[in-house]
């Protein structure tokens, strides 16, 4: 917002107050109920048009109003006055002070100003550039990142569906470069993917990046310990940069960014507000071409373009980009379960059984799911979208549960005839009535002891019982054996005779061969 026009008197006052009664900016401005950036803008105004208060008080209202606002008439030592457009964009370099560049254009130049008033006349230049302009970034210490505040509609060809796409754009601080590109949503996946294309349209990375306090990527907002998420988190790991999120409701932090918004805006979509796109893609391509305009359009008030500024500034202060591209991939923390595996999306994933009951860390991302313990991964495994279902690793089962391993449905079935006809009868129910086979194993090893236990003719017997009351389960042959009913007579059925009613969630004996 531009500085409010004070009355002459209030400018007088100023001057006398401050030049003359030697009170500090905030003390005039208390007294005249002004603000402090407009005392000092008045007392910058005299002391460039050589108004001290003694001269200030021979003057009328018009003329000292006519000295503050009019330039001053040159003089032939102004001929030797400095390039302020190359001061401004020399003092983006890192290392490079006002001191240095008085230095340089003093040397050897007995008419040059005196550094108290070149560094005067320099901040008075400096006021003529708009605010975002005047504020000085070393080159490739920072880029700005903003989604634009309009959007571009996107057709679907096949449905005539229309979407907005949403409007990314990064900018350098020293060379204002700028990037921009369309994203489906405003999503982590977007926002971060929109500032790796970033980086690579820039060739290398910054030390620092400027995002709003936007809920896909700050965990915990704050004025002043705001909090990235895991995945932010990981990306500026990935690229050996900072985050350093814009304070909310302080434009002032990302005037750059702000800016650039602004002129995507008007340069670029403004172009195309009559152009009607079917995909991301098409919308990209244009806004490519347009951005490479925006880039080689001249400054108005400083030498050169985007271009140049970032090919001097910001290109030869960059981080080289990693030799891998990083892949965007979303977090989610988990308890393990006691069966040593943790859910995914409705899938289950093995981890080492030692973990159980521990919580780790998953990353799913590029079709891979990773667990983390302790910032150690401890498994991956392939990502299954079938729910419900189980992915398991032999090396994370211990060593009993390996030992199922060594079984097949086809194994224990013949194991089962090898005892006798009601023995398989028995091994063929528990694998056919489990939702899984695996989960019929351990019945199934159960028998296998009970063989050694009791002799295979009695553990024959008491599944032919087991089989004849319609219960032949673990527990049963187990109880009928312990309390000896296998002794007592009984009929010995046939695998046809007591085959199950046939239904669809029943398999047969083949399925198994």
């Amino acid at each position: 917002m531009p500085t409010t026009r004070i009355t002459m008197r209030q400018i007088r006052e100023t001057l006398r107050l401050h030049l003359q009664a030697g009170l500090t900016y905030s003390e005039v401005a208390g007294a005249l109920k002004i603000s402090k950036s407009v005392v000092g803008k008045y007392v910058l105004l005299a002391r460039v048009a050589g108004v001290d208060w003694a001269v200030a008080q021979t003057l009328s209202d018009a003329e000292l109003e006519g000295r503050l606002y009019r330039p001053p008439v040159p003089r032939a030592s102004d001929q030797l006055a400095p390039d302020f457009a190359v001061i401004h964009q020399e003092l983006k370099r890192a290392g490079v002070t006002l001191m240095l560049l008085w230095e340089e254009y003093a040397s050897g130049n007995a008419q040059a100003y005196k550094y108290t008033s070149f560094c005067i006349k320099y901040r008075a230049w400096a006021q003529t550039l708009k605010r975002s302009m005047r504020q000085v970034h070393v080159a490739g210490e920072k880029l700005f990142v903003d989604y634009a505040g309009k959007t571009v509609p996107i057709t679907d060809p096949a449905t005539g569906e229309i979407s907005a796409a949403q409007i990314f754009v990064a900018t350098l601080g020293a060379s204002t470069y700028t990037y921009a590109c369309a994203t489906p949503r405003q999503t982590t996946a977007d926002w971060i993917g929109a500032q790796v294309q970033a980086l690579e349209f820039f060739g290398g990375v910054p030390r620092l990046i400027v995002p709003d306090q936007a809920r896909a990527l700050i965990k915990h907002p704050d004025t002043y310990d705001p909090l990235p998420n895991r995945t932010y988190e990981e990306f500026a790991s990935h690229y050996g940069c900072a985050l350093l999120a814009a304070r909310p409701a302080h434009p002032r932090d990302k005037p750059k960014v702000e800016g650039a918004v602004l002129l995507v805006e008007r340069w670029i979509l403004a172009r195309l507000r009559n152009r009607r796109f079917f995909s991301l893609i098409e919308l990209n391509a244009a806004i490519a071409e347009l951005i490479a305009d925006l880039n080689l359009r001249p400054f108005q008030k400083l030498p050169g373009c985007r271009r140049d500024a970032f090919l001097a500034l910001d290109a030869p202060a960059l981080s080289p980009l990693p030799a891998a591209r990083y892949a965007v991939g979303s977090w989610k923390q988990a308890k393990v379960n006691v069966d040593y595996h943790v859910e995914f999306e409705g899938h289950y994933y093995s981890v080492p059984h030692r973990l159980v009951g521990s919580t780790v860390e998953m990353r799913a991302g590029a079709g891979l799911l990773e667990i983390f313990h302790a910032n150690q991964r401890v498994a991956c495994h392939a990502q299954d979208a079938r729910r419900g279902h189980h992915t398991t690793l032999p090396e994370h089962m211990p060593a009993s549960h390996r030992a199922h391993l060594e079984w097949t449905p086809a194994k224990l079935i013949a194991w089962g005839r090898g005892i006798g006809v009601a023995a398989a009868g028995v091994v063929t129910w528990q694998l056919e009535n489990r939702p899984h086979p695996e989960q019929g194993y351990r019945a199934c090893l159960g028998l296998k002891r009970l063989a050694r236990e009791y002799t295979p003719a009695r553990l024959e017997a008491a599944c032919a019982r087991a089989l004849a009351i319609r219960s032949p389960t673990y527990r049963s042959v187990s109880s009928i054996l312990k309390s000896g009913l296998d002794r007592q007579h009984a009929s010995t059925p046939t695998l046809a005779s007591t085959a199950l009613p046939e239904h669809e969630n029943v398999r047969g004996a083949d399925y198994f061969h």
